[in-house]
């Protein structure tokens, strides 16, 4: 089995402009390759893990990496998938979200021996002058037709900015630039992405023949790719200070039935036989121990052996009814703030198991909240916490309540 099959296997290849070359490139070790990462924030969630998952499988087969990090285009915002305009972020933000972006990406890429090279499209994207913009790269894009794509059509009733109209050609001025500095002859984006990433191909052969060869293809669809790493809390964070290991661990541990298989074929370096296994003989209970496997695998992977040891004799203590874990996520509450006691709608909001009181509300009166093993069906309860309290939400979620 070939690379390109596998990855076709794992379900990660939705389009590419020609498949034959593209397997081919992949295949031989000769694609040198981009994905773009815009530093909407300090820290990478599950999304771009997959991403970076994606880089570290086409590395090891040889083939060259590119990280882009979006510090130009970071200051537009991407409105693909977006019902309304991103807030818009300072440079000091930006670049301050670009430092723990390396920081995290160069515990998965090698970029040792010019194995992979991480960029920042600030570098030309900041000093580009808007005339030349306008005569060199924008002649070679037509209006009409990118006003056909999704990721505009879906934002013209709503309102779209001439700013965000803009992000389109920049991602593919990305991918002229990196062709021509670097030798970058693919890029990799999600399903929202494809638009975009058309626009870099064309301009490409534009502005430098038709010979010139820029490959595209896109990855995990971008409905999946959204519901993927999302809780009610947010996101799920691979830093351990904004999502704990073992958060990360329960956050796999409690996958639906329908996407485990899933997750372990997109995001883990098991064998893709030994999943395909799996999804044959495993169903009912028995989706637990895949489950299991998921969530040792990827905590591993992000945060290190001993971390996914000590999460799963967490999880075995929980799941065989030993009680609640010790690491589990805790809410140091100050004492002054609890005199009397607090209602428990109040609580659940307060310690961010249910984002809203109407959640909480619902939650507690259909029976799906515990406090110390007792069940609360009374929205109007008051509880009252003397030095810690185990709150639990549903079969699997836990929180301890301390008081500081």
């Amino acid at each position: 089995m070939n690379l390109y099959e596998e990855l076709t296997r794992r379900g990660l290849i939705a389009q590419v402009t020609d498949e034959k070359e593209i397997s081919s490139m992949i295949n031989e070790g000769k694609a040198t390759f981009y994905i773009g990462f815009d530093p909407t924030a300090d820290s990478l969630h599950v999304g771009h893990f997959m991403a970076l998952c994606l880089m570290k499988r086409l590395q090891m087969a040889g083939n060259k990496p590119i990280v882009l990090l979006g510090g130009g285009t970071g200051m537009i915002g991407d409105p693909s998938g977006k019902t309304d305009m991103r807030k818009m972020m300072t440079k000091e933000t930006i670049e301050h979200n670009i430092e723990c972006f390396k920081k995290q990406m160069s515990r998965f890429i090698d970029f040792s021996d010019d194995k992979a090279i991480m960029v920042n499209n600030a570098d030309w994207l900041l000093s580009l002058n808007y005339i030349d913009v306008l005569r060199e790269v924008g002649a070679c894009f037509s209006v009409n037709k990118m006003l056909t794509f999704e990721c505009y059509k879906q934002r013209m009733e709503r309102g779209l900015t001439f700013l965000e109209f803009n992000y389109m050609i920049m991602q593919s001025y990305d991918f002229y630039m990196l062709f021509k500095k670097y030798g970058c002859n693919m890029q990799f984006g999600g399903d929202d992405q494809w638009a975009n990433m058309l626009g870099g191909t064309e301009l490409i052969r534009k502005k430098l023949g038709k010979d010139a060869h820029a490959m595209t293809i896109t990855l995990l669809t971008n409905s999946e790719g959204k519901k993927m790493g999302k809780t009610e809390k947010g996101a799920v964070w691979l830093d351990p200070e904004k999502t704990s290991p073992y958060e990360f661990f329960q956050y796999w541990r409690n996958v639906g039935d329908n996407d485990v298989i899933k997750c372990l074929k997109l995001l883990t370096f098991l064998p893709i036989e030994q999943i395909e296994e799996m999804e044959r003989t495993m169903e009912g209970a028995e989706l637990n121990k895949a489950k299991e496997i998921l969530a040792y695998e990827l905590t591993a992977l992000i945060h290190g052996k001993e971390e996914a040891e000590k999460s799963l004799a967490a999880a075995k203590q929980l799941f065989g009814g030993g009680g609640a874990a010790e690491d589990m996520p805790e809410t140091v509450i100050p004492a002054g703030e609890l005199a009397g006691g607090i209602n428990i709608l109040d609580l659940l909001v307060k310690i961010s198991l249910c984002p809203s009181k109407s959640e909480a509300r619902r939650l507690v009166t259909q029976g799906g909240v515990a406090v110390d093993d007792v069940k609360i069906t009374d929205p109007n309860g008051v509880i009252a916490i003397e030095k810690s309290v185990i709150i639990k939400k549903g079969k699997k979620v836990y929180h301890r309540v301390t008081i500081g």
